[in-house]
């Protein structure tokens, strides 16, 4: 159905080009799922992309043809393409909160495609919309539509978005990351929901990842790409288990680090005492008691809507606690971050997870660094330039290469370094990150873990680290809790919470980390009904 050959994607002025894709090659056969992995800027969502035949802006096709059923898209007109996109050809972003319009209903943009095409008319698509909705798996589908999409969790937004996509039944989903933001549990229900409803329809799709195991239960093929490149592409099965390309390999064994146990007491730096916080009469955190030690890193995980990142939005006084309160030092911290001193400002620093939206896209690096470095500090001309080329260094990025350079011409990881050197230049005693490696493919990721645990020897800081990714909790804390519906539900030593869980929830926390099995997802779906049936009260 699909033949992508000797394409190549360039950037840049015509003269001194950048290669995005170099004589690329690529085979889709009707109702296959072929998997794109590799590194941050192989080149897999430029490929998926261009099998729709689209360039983002500043991209042009410089060579090759993209063939869907005949017809050349890499030569079709744009009223051609625009009969394509949505009929026959879909998109599954990675973010669907970016995605959606937050000004209308999720059941309206879901009709929008059908309505367009004239595949159906609102009444019909709507219909259509529920009972897709239900096949998801989405709570109360007959309802969930006419919600907006801030008012749904991440994981039914992506199931939501993915029903979105199959409104006019197509014959190719592009599917470009789609569960790197959500929690474990969450993604064995998207991923399942996913091949479920491309298996119904008979779907052809890609499915780009940089998560091995994940995409080793989606696709029936691997293609592994670098430098826009192809380098291996072989059947599931065989690619796992026999890889014959060393970089394929190369990747296999990614996430070798592992931070040393933490010895001797610690002093408490921040405390919650019976903190709860409400959105409306919803009551997010319910009691929080805990204490973090001064110079250790505390991860806290649990599922989508656990409560975790309301809690660090009470921490950073972006959320006033309704009940309780937060303790600096052993004293207490204004609920809203206006009344908080400069002091407690400067020591208290978050890093997002979406770098891309956390950032100015207009700004450059320099002045991304300049203007913190110029609130919290006295310096002024050169030594604060002097500071800024130093928190570069910090970051391990070259700041003759850099500080000019404006924010989207940076890649993932160099962007969330950014993130990374904006916080460090409050000079912190304490930082928030919040999935902060979330996005990022399993090598940067690694970097950024590294330069992470670099920067708390050198600097002593302390670290809260929000996130799904048990591979990343293991690699970096010292202490877990695990939280579930606003309540810590266990918590200790990273060894003991590995090694000797003792809340049923936490035990199927750990069993729902994708393995590199092809039988994976089918255990871990039987699992966790089995896991949920059992937390339930009697």
């Amino acid at each position: 159905m699909l033949t992508i050959r000797d394409l190549s994607l360039e950037a840049g002025p015509r003269t001194d080009p950048k290669r995005i894709l170099d004589r690329f090659d690529l085979d889709l056969d009707r109702g296959e799922v072929l998997g794109l992995v590799g590194e941050s800027g192989a080149g897999k969502s430029s490929a998926g992309l261009a099998a729709m035949g689209f360039t983002r802006d500043g991209v042009r096709i410089a060579g090759g043809r993209i063939e869907f059923d005949g017809t050349d898209l890499a030569r079709a007109s744009q009223s051609a393409l625009r009969r394509l996109h949505g009929r026959r050809i879909a998109y599954v972003a990675q973010s669907a909160a970016a995605s959606f319009n937050p000004a209308h209903r999720l059941i309206d943009q879901f009709a929008e495609g059908p309505v367009l095409h004239g595949t159906a008319d609102t009444a019909t698509a709507h219909e259509d919309a529920r009972a897709l909705y239900r096949q998801m798996q989405l709570p109360n589908p007959d309802e969930i539509g006419f919600r907006y999409p801030h008012e749904v969790s991440g994981g039914q937004l992506q199931r939501a978005m993915t029903a979105m996509a199959m409104a006019c039944r197509p014959d190719l989903i592009i599917f470009d990351e789609p569960t790197t933001a959500l929690d474990v549990t969450t993604q064995i229900e998207v991923l399942g929901a996913m091949r479920d409803i491309t298996e119904r329809y008979g779907t052809a799709a890609i499915y780009i990842t940089h998560d091995l195991a994940v995409v080793s239960q989606m696709a029936d093929r691997i293609t592994v790409m670098r430098h826009g490149r192809e380098i291996e592409t072989a059947p599931t099965p065989r690619i796992l288990e026999s890889p014959q390309e060393d970089y394929t390999r190369s990747l296999w064994a990614v996430r070798s680090i592992r931070k040393p146990d933490a010895t001797g007491a610690a002093e408490p730096i921040l405390t919650l005492e019976a903190t709860s916080a409400h959105y409306r009469s919803f009551r997010a955190l319910d009691g929080i008691d805990f204490t973090l030690a001064r110079g250790r890193t505390t991860a806290v995980v649990g599922e989508s809507g656990s409560g975790k990142s309301t809690l660090a939005k009470v921490i950073a006084g972006l959320m006033a606690p309704s009940e309780g309160r937060v303790l600096w030092n052993g004293a207490p911290l204004a609920g809203d971050h206006g009344k908080r001193t400069r002091a407690q400002l400067r020591d208290i620093q978050m890093i997002y997870q979406m770098a891309d939206t956390a950032l100015n896209p207009r700004h450059t690096v320099r002045e991304t660094l300049d203007r913190p470095v110029s609130l919290f500090t006295n310096l002024k001309g050169k030594a604060r330039r002097a500071r800024v080329r130093e928190l570069m260094e910090l970051i391990e990025l070259d700041p003759d290469e850099f500080l000019d350079r404006r924010i989207p011409e940076l890649s993932g990881g160099q962007k969330q370094r950014i993130g990374i050197a904006r916080a460090l230049a409050a000079e912190p005693k304490f930082i928030i990150c919040d999935e902060i490696t979330s996005a990022l493919d399993q090598i940067v990721a690694e970097g950024i873990l590294k330069l992470l645990i670099r920067l708390q020897q050198e600097l002593g800081l302390t670290y809260m680290f929000i996130t799904h990714d048990l591979a990343t909790v293991e690699a970096i804390a010292d202490e877990v809790m695990v939280m579930k519906n606003g309540k810590i539900v266990e918590s200790g030593p990273r060894a003991r919470i590995f090694e000797a869980p003792q809340e049923p929830y936490t035990k199927r926390l750990l069993a729902s980390v994708p393995q590199m099995d092809a039988g994976w997802l089918d255990r871990a779906r039987r699992d966790a009904a089995e896991a949920k049936s059992a937390e339930a009260p009697a």
